[in-house]
């Protein structure tokens, strides 16, 4: 039975993770690319959010492993036969009980170790190509806008790295708005950063307390555009980002370092342990409801409904106690309560499964 569920369990976490993984792929790959960043960044981008992905399906993947394996079993009368030998439904919840401690293990290594370092390192990595002159300048055909105040647009990009109708607006001063227009230009790498050389241009300059607009014909003028591209120099870091050991060592300093209240490094730290736990909750509420129904020719539908309904409630208390913890920490326990709910119902469906004389347990009994 348990290599029945390990198997499932791959099938449907890869499943998952696929359909997820490719919805947030496409809008990654609108993100990047329209922003003119290559297909390298795109992929890079889409490997450091895969482990946030895979944390996110493994309690729907162990759930419906449970929940199939255990339909499949009743399906097929081998529950009905083993427990016609002596089995009780506490002991074949054993397996089941040792598949949810492997993926539990699985949730730990992904929510204390792999999530938070691809999220710090994809945090990082947006930061760096935020200022990128390529991706936000070298765009034919689109007027674009790097940085407030600033309009460029160009007609053409040869193959030789050659700009062609080059058209720049600074309107980053309030007493002037300076118009370039050029042939020809190119980026070119100096000491101070990116330069933009255009080739037989015009400059306007207009001034807006006079009201008066002086040309200017160039056969080549020298641009600096290393500040005309705003780069995001704040990290602007967030809980998820942080390591688990130093939450647990040092949680004053993480707070502050994150610029949020202690209660929510705290709700943090705890809610990884939950999201490791939330794995065996599924699972045991997958099979512990579906062996509360008997042997039908009909299936067992409606338990399987009423798992889904359960794993509901579990939701339902977590959201509930989300804004308490975060706000006062002396209420981290009730970051467990899902757990300790998920972990009740599935007992009380296995009292009731092994009960011995349950109404309506000879109605329908196989042939």
């Amino acid at each position: 039975m348990l290599s029945q569920l390990m198997v499932l369990f791959g099938f449907f976490a890869l499943v998952l993770v696929a359909v997820y993984w490719v919805n947030r792929a496409v809008v990654l790959f609108d993100r990047l690319i329209a922003d003119g960043h290559s297909a390298g960044v795109f992929l890079e981008f889409s490997a450091l959010s895969l482990p946030g992905v895979i944390a996110l399906v493994l309690p729907m993947a162990s759930f419906a492993a449970a929940v199939y394996v255990t339909n499949r079993l009743m399906g097929d009368s081998e529950l009905t036969v083993v427990q016609a030998t002596g089995y009780s439904p506490w002991r074949l919840a054993r397996p089941v009980l040792l598949f949810g401690v492997i993926v539990a293990v699985m949730m730990s290594a992904l929510t204390h170790f792999l999530v938070p370092a691809s999220t710090a390192q994809l945090k990082e990595r947006e930061v760096e190509i935020s200022g990128s002159v390529s991706a936000r300048l070298l765009r034919e055909g689109t007027f674009l806008h790097p940085g407030p105040g600033v309009t460029f647009f160009i007609r053409e990009i040869t193959q030789d790295g050659e700009l062609r109708d080059v058209y720049l607006s600074d309107r980053r001063r309030e007493d002037r708005e300076i118009t370039y227009t050029a042939e020809r230009a190119y980026v070119v790498q100096a000491d101070g950063g990116p330069r933009l050389v255009m080739v037989s241009g015009l400059a306007q300059t207009l001034r807006t307390d006079t009201r008066t607009l002086s040309t200017t014909i160039f056969q080549d003028f020298t641009y600096d555009i290393s500040n005309m591209i705003v780069q995001n120099q704040n990290l602007n870091l967030r809980p998820s980002h942080l390591a688990t050991w130093d939450m647990i060592t040092r949680p004053a300093e993480m707070a502050q370092q994150v610029d949020v209240p202690l209660a929510r490094i705290s709700e943090e730290l705890h809610g990884r342990f939950q999201q490791a736990l939330l794995a065996l909750v599924s699972a045991l509420i997958g099979f512990a409801t579906l062996m509360t129904g008997r042997f039908s020719r009909f299936g067992v539908g409606r338990q399987i409904v009423v798992a889904i309904f359960l794993l509901v409630v579990v939701k339902l208390v977590e959201s509930a106690v989300t804004d308490p913890t975060r706000e006062n920490v002396a209420l981290w326990p009730l970051v467990y309560l899902p757990s300790v709910v998920g972990l009740a119902l599935a007992v009380g469906m296995l009292h009731l499964a092994a009960r011995p004389f349950r109404r309506g347990s000879n109605a329908e009994v196989p042939a």
